[in-house]
């Protein structure tokens, strides 16, 4: 898909996040795109920048389904795909998040806890992020926040921008190989898995990437 991209520095992205993180209110910033695109290492570098008192990440990743319902359901051979995720569970975080009473004085209000997904276990741990109620901006990513189906939109409605991360498709399908062979992998298998069931994946995110608020590709 041909999309107008604006080749951006890091640096533009985090002032651009900072307009968002105003004390006292509560922003949410997704950052999507295909598999291999560099969400996750983006969204970290953006919170990084603004600080713990301004910004907190919470991966969608947190959503995956356990391995034994994956296995239930029939579809770990396929794992990563939009229907291995909770939708619902994640879109009902956003809208707690995007509800929570926010204070730029205190701590006082409830705490929200999200779950993580751990890799090296390939498994999602629960309440292990803390949200606080006077951070001002929460960063979200992964790879569905597009979506026009399930329980996705409901997501999107309460983040107040989405950003796409383009990357050219040789860098990313090495980038993906490399990192499925870091976790266990053969080669043979890691480039069957990057191919098939990410590509697949990945189209369907392509898709979708006109919704977005701002479609980059770092300089």
């Amino acid at each position: 898909m041909d999309l107008p991209t604006q080749v951006t520095p890091l640096e533009d992205l985090f002032d651009r996040a900072r307009n968002l993180a105003v004390l006292g209110e509560r922003h949410i910033l997704g950052i999507t795109g295909v598999p291999g695109a560099g969400k996750s290492t983006v969204a970290e570098q953006v919170v990084q920048a603004l600080g713990p008192e301004l910004a907190v990440l919470v991966p969608m990743d947190g959503f995956h389904l356990a391995n034994e319902v994956l296995l239930a359901l029939g579809r770990q051979d396929r794992k990563g795909a939009h229907d291995t995720f909770d939708d619902l569970g994640y879109a009902n975080l956003i809208r707690d998040i995007h509800n929570q009473a926010g204070s730029s004085l205190d701590r006082q209000g409830p705490v929200i806890y999200a779950p993580r997904f751990r890799r090296e276990i390939e498994e999602p741990i629960a309440s292990s992020i803390a949200i606080f109620p006077d951070t001002p901006l929460v960063v979200t990513e992964g790879n569905y926040l597009l979506l026009d189906f399930g329980a996705w939109p409901r997501a999107r409605d309460f983040i107040d921008e989405v950003w796409y991360l383009s990357l050219p498709e040789e860098v990313r399908h090495e980038r993906l190989i490399c990192r499925h062979v870091a976790y266990g992998k053969t080669r043979v298998d890691a480039e069957r898995w990057a191919l098939g069931s990410d590509q697949n994946n990945a189209d369907l995110v392509e898709s979708v990437a006109h919704r977005a608020d701002l479609t980059f590709r770092l300089s």
